[in-house]
């Protein structure tokens, strides 16, 4: 495991070219990627190898043009790529600052729903460090977007922390809090194992909207009425407040560089955490880079 302590002076890419395969959770679709070394100050784009031309796409908040139910980026070709959030959360909690992400499809495999097979994937390789200094984004100002009750903040901190808290119409989920400073590896044992999650009700509304055609319980955690519907249960006891901290983590990578700030979300998503770095970055004084 990669430990931001460890590396946070120098950029980090992979060894060797990994890749791997499976279904797209809305598309249904089935999906194979190849991440490639990159070069320092590289970044992360994807690249999508079943278009001709204009395929490449930077995995940049200005580039987000969906934020339904997943977080989708775009060029300005149309090129895009969906459901991108487990994956950059994976990129981000291994502290992967250049990779090059060929994609043969519309949609970022869902795996299992949490970012863990990533995570497994870029832990069997060795890691690369760069002959260049990592930028850390560090916040300096509270930064705060809202939509009726919910809510997402950036404060000024010295160290990346997040802190979310849910709270959904369902016995079974309900309200959930969790606190966590990313530091130690803690990212793979804390939070890359806890599952996207969605409602047996909302099931055929989200088919006959095109949304989650390839969705399972192989990759999904599924809240019945009265019980999960999954066999093997719950991974975390608030898996559910987890998975939001995953999907937060790799949005808010799309700011380019590390965040060194204080998240806050409060039944927050995809949305919100965009706007928030839209909001970010409309200032030159909200953050400094070091």
């Amino acid at each position: 495991m990669i430990d931001l302590l460890k590396n946070s002076n120098n950029q980090v890419t992979i060894s060797r070219p990994l890749s791997i395969s499976g279904i797209g959770l809305h598309t249904g679709l089935n999906v194979s990627m190849k991440l490639h070394p990159a070069e320092a100050n590289y970044g992360i784009k994807f690249i999508r190898k079943d278009l001709t031309k204009n395929n490449i796409i930077k995995a940049l908040w200005s580039n987000v043009t969906n934020t339904k139910l997943s977080t989708t980026i775009s060029n300005k070709n149309g090129a895009s790529v969906s459901t991108i959030e487990h994956l950059m959360s994976a990129l981000s909690g291994l502290h992967i600052d250049n990779i090059k992400i060929e994609i043969d499809g519309p949609e970022v495999p869902i795996m299992d729903g949490s970012s863990i097979k990533f995570v497994d994937l870029i832990d069997q390789t060795s890691t690369k460090t760069l002959n260049k200094k990592r930028k850390i984004l560090k916040v300096k100002k509270n930064i705060k977007v809202k939509n009726n009750d919910s809510s997402v903040e950036l404060k000024p901190n010295n160290q990346f922390s997040i802190d979310f808290e849910i709270d959904f119409p369902s016995k079974l989920v309900s309200k959930q809090s969790c606190q966590l400073q990313l530091i130690n590896g803690n990212y793979k044992t804390d939070i890359a194992s806890a599952r996207t999650f969605g409602f047996e009700r909302d099931v055929e509304m989200l088919r006959s909207n095109g949304l989650a055609l390839g969705g399972s319980l192989e990759n999904a955690v599924v809240v019945g009425e009265n019980k999960i519907l999954n066999t093997d249960g719950l991974r975390f006891k608030d898996e559910f407040v987890r998975h939001k901290i995953l999907d937060s983590i790799g949005d808010l990578y799309l700011a380019g560089a590390p965040i060194q700030g204080y998240f806050l979300g409060n039944k927050s998503g995809h949305h919100l955490n965009n706007l928030l770095l839209r909001e970010l970055f409309t200032d030159q004084d909200n953050y400094e880079y070091i």
